[in-house]
């Protein structure tokens, strides 16, 4: 399997409170697996307040609906052993 690097990482956001706001990370191959979003170090799952999805298989999302003061921190994304923080 080819080691998936990051090309275009997480860019830093001001966002206002009961805003949604998007991160995009890109990816150097398609599929990639062993990838984890993070908020403050907790791991992310999509669910109704989290929206995570891939597009043209190489761009993954983060969507954070609705923030609100508690999501204030850093966001990562990590594609095995690489890491891209906001």
């Amino acid at each position: 399997e080819p080691d998936v690097t990051i090309v275009s990482g997480l860019k830093d956001t001001v966002v206002f409170e009961g805003d949604d706001v998007t991160f995009r990370c890109q990816v150097s191959h398609e599929n990639a697996r062993d990838v984890e979003w993070k908020l403050q170090d907790v791991a992310l799952q999509n669910n109704e307040m989290n929206e995570i999805s891939v597009e043209k298989g190489k761009i993954h999302t983060l969507t954070l609906r609705k923030v609100t003061e508690q999501d204030i921190g850093t966001v990562a994304f990590r594609v095995g052993p690489h890491t891209s923080t906001a």
